[in-house]
């Protein structure tokens, strides 16, 4: 689908170069000489190289739609992950590679991901907004030391790094938030 070059939001998929490029960041800017354009950082989804383009709003650019599809994680190894159509009940395996290791860390058995697919080929796995975990290391509670906004370093049972506040303890389930891997909350 062809849309206008100032129409470009963060989010979108196109097809620039002959390749697909996700977009980061689109600014609309409008000098003082000549017209205004959308000034656009993409990153490449197949290799991750980086690209900024300028585009006119007469420009006409290709906004690809992307098939999603829920999927249950089953199980992982250290090269291949693999994922069960959760309508069809197909497995599909994917690279660790593809994956990559923030995200892989992540899955945990029966957890449902979105795979997104181009064209039959996926190229896109979006986990869920938060996790829960369990505490696996951190330093003991000090009685008294309950300032809300100081934290203190944890591991988490999926090995991930992270900060939490110094009433939690080892052995706790938290809420941790995929995306950057910051604590949320407490586990009800």
């Amino acid at each position: 689908m062809k849309i206008n070059g100032n129409e470009v939001k963060p989010g979108m998929v196109l097809q620039h170069q002959d390749t697909l490029w996700t977009v980061v960041k689109a600014d609309a800017v409008k000098p003082g000489k000549g017209g205004a354009f959308a000034q656009v950082e993409m990153k490449n989804i197949l290799d991750g190289r980086k690209l900024n383009e300028r585009f006119r709003a007469a420009d006409k650019v290709e906004r690809v739609r992307l098939e999603q599809k829920d999927f249950q994680f089953l199980f992982k190894d250290d090269t291949m992950a693999t994922f069960m159509d959760t309508e069809s009940y197909e497995q599909i395996e994917l690279s660790m590679d593809f994956i990559g290791e923030e995200t892989g860390a992540y899955l945990t058995d029966g957890m449902e991901v979105t795979l997104e697919f181009y064209e039959e080929r996926p190229i896109g796995l979006t986990l869920p907004q938060f996790v829960e975990l369990e505490i696996a290391d951190t330093e003991p509670v000090v009685k008294g030391q309950t300032a809300a906004n100081s934290y203190k370093p944890a591991i988490l049972s999926n090995g991930v790094r992270t900060s939490v506040p110094p009433f939690v303890g080892v052995g706790e389930r938290v809420i941790i938030s995929t995306e950057d891997g910051s604590y949320q909350k407490r586990a009800d």
